[in-house]
């Protein structure tokens, strides 16, 4: 073959909007670019409108696709999760070499990453699985890209992610190897569940502002415009200032009309999964999840509504400007200490994961790579950073100096709010799992002594004592009746 054919420097397959945008992407940044479609149709329609006039390469076969790329061949699918990504593989190992590289940008679950990579180096194959995160936007411009897999793929990959990537503070980009096998698609997996955190905090913000406040979404406008000036800066927060000040055709606020239904792709709960594995506490995560869950009993609310009261959700402070100013403030609060809360949860997970899975995770990268390009980017991200460089071994981000310091600014207006909420009848799942949390994190004694002595009274569980060592088990005959033989433990 001669090397007039081998030019392109990597392949994607997949045209649907994020595989378009990522290709473009890499042809600004001066790649030859391959690209490939299931429905060739698709190949000339991408050549003829969006890549007129670039360096961009087609191919109409996997054959012709494998035949014009440079080696060690980089082949990037951009498909559905699942089933989609295993046919691929298929048809493509016969025909690559070794030493060849196949990269799976798509969401896909990182134990199917972790299969594929055993599989594939098992072939002489490296394998590459990673998270990319902003949507059309971010794979356009510069989204965050969270690879792991093969360690040997990186040297070849790194140049490509690298330039196409987000860059922060003064051309950094947002990415670097995350870890072995899973790790990419597992990180990119625990910020899609932090995603559905940090919008449910807002969604219960605009809610207590809406219901508890009677705001006009201008005016509601206004004060996400002032939040995203300060600590909150952040996408989820800029957009929502946009939301908010969208009109629909007759004036009126858009966001007023939409269906307060939600849909979810899956990854949050994967997320939530997990964590029930690993057994660890991400409870705002879940409350996420399970929001959006009774949002979508729609119609069963809308009848239980007619018939189950609670109090009046308007709030006092609602009646002077100075009172409401006083308590949107506190809403702000409110909504920071939980994303704190939120992010410490997430932390606690792929500390828990890395353990688990045998995985060296850098987490101040993460939050580097997070700072940018992605969905949950934010000036608070800097700040993570920051913790995890000064203290590589910090066990939990609420234990930070910076973090305690701003939990202790905000717990005053976080309680105020949740407890208004709580007397209003104004759901605010989120805000107060977090403070459920936090009390529980802080407090060296739980009532979980009471809960052991329950479970050795039913099922001879066995308990450990406060005046012994760790690990010693003890059994009690409470009722006089019954054996001496005690249950083994199961311990999460």
């Amino acid at each position: 073959m001669g090397s007039f054919d081998m030019q392109g420097d990597i392949a994607v397959i997949g045209l649907a909007v994020m595989g378009q945008n990522l290709i473009l992407n890499m042809n600004d940044r001066g790649f030859t670019v391959v690209a490939y479609n299931r429905t060739t149709s698709k190949v000339d329609d991408f050549l003829a409108n969006e890549a007129k006039g670039t360096n961009i390469l087609g191919a109409h076969s996997l054959e012709e696709l494998v035949g014009k790329l440079k080696r060690p061949r980089r082949v990037m699918l951009m498909v559905k999760a699942g089933k989609p990504v295993d046919e691929f593989i298929e048809l493509l190992v016969p025909l690559l070499e070794a030493g060849d590289i196949i990269i799976d940008g798509g969401n896909s679950l990182f134990e199917d990453t972790n299969r594929r990579v055993k599989m594939l180096e098992s072939k002489g194959l490296l394998y590459v699985g990673t998270g990319v995160s902003g949507g059309e936007e971010g794979a356009r411009h510069g989204p965050s890209i969270m690879p792991g897999g093969s360690s040997a793929a990186w040297p070849h990959v790194k140049p490509i992610f690298q330039a196409i990537a987000a860059k922060v503070d003064g051309g950094v980009p947002c990415c670097d190897w995350v870890g072995e096998a899973g790790a990419g698609h597992y990180v990119k997996m625990v910020h899609n569940g932090i995603e559905y955190g940090d919008m449910q905090l807002i969604c219960e913000a605009y809610h207590l502002m809406k219901e508890g406040l009677g705001m006009t979404a201008d005016e509601m406008h206004q004060v996400f415009k002032s939040w995203n000036e300060g600590d909150l800066e952040s996408y989820l927060i800029e957009i929502t200032r946009d939301i908010l000040g969208k009109l629909d055709e007759d004036g009126t606020p858009l966001v007023e009309k939409i269906l307060d239904t939600a849909g979810q792709k899956g990854t949050g709960k994967w997320t939530v999964q997990n964590s029930a594995d690993l057994g660890v506490p991400i409870t705002l995560i879940s409350e996420a999840v399970y929001s959006r869950c009774v949002s979508a009993l729609k119609d069963e609310r809308v009848k239980a509504a007619r018939k189950l009261k609670g109090p009046r959700p308007v709030m006092p402070q609602g009646k002077k400007p100075e009172t409401k100013a006083a308590m949107v403030e506190d809403i702000r609060y409110a909504l920071y200490a939980s994303k704190i809360v939120s992010y410490a949860q997430g932390y606690m997970l792929m500390r828990s994961a890395a353990k688990e899975y045998g995985w060296n995770l850098n987490y101040g990268g993460i939050a580097l790579m997070w700072r940018g390009g992605c969905i949950i980017r934010s000036r608070f991200l800097g700040k993570i950073k920051d913790a995890y460089e000064s203290n590589p071994k910090l066990t939990n981000v609420l234990l930070d100096d910076y973090f305690r310091g701003e939990i202790k600014r905000c717990q005053k207006g976080w309680r105020n709010v949740v407890s208004q909420a709580v007397k209003r009848g104004i759901p605010v799942p989120a805000f107060s799992t977090a403070l459920a949390f936090f009390d529980g994190y802080r407090s060296a004694r739980l009532p979980a002594n009471l809960l052991q002595a329950q479970r050795d009274y039913f099922g001879a569980h066995t308990y450990e004592r406060l005046d012994k060592p760790r690990g010693e088990f003890f059994h009690t005959n409470w009722t006089g009746t019954g054996g001496r033989v005690s249950s083994s433990t199961y311990t999460v």
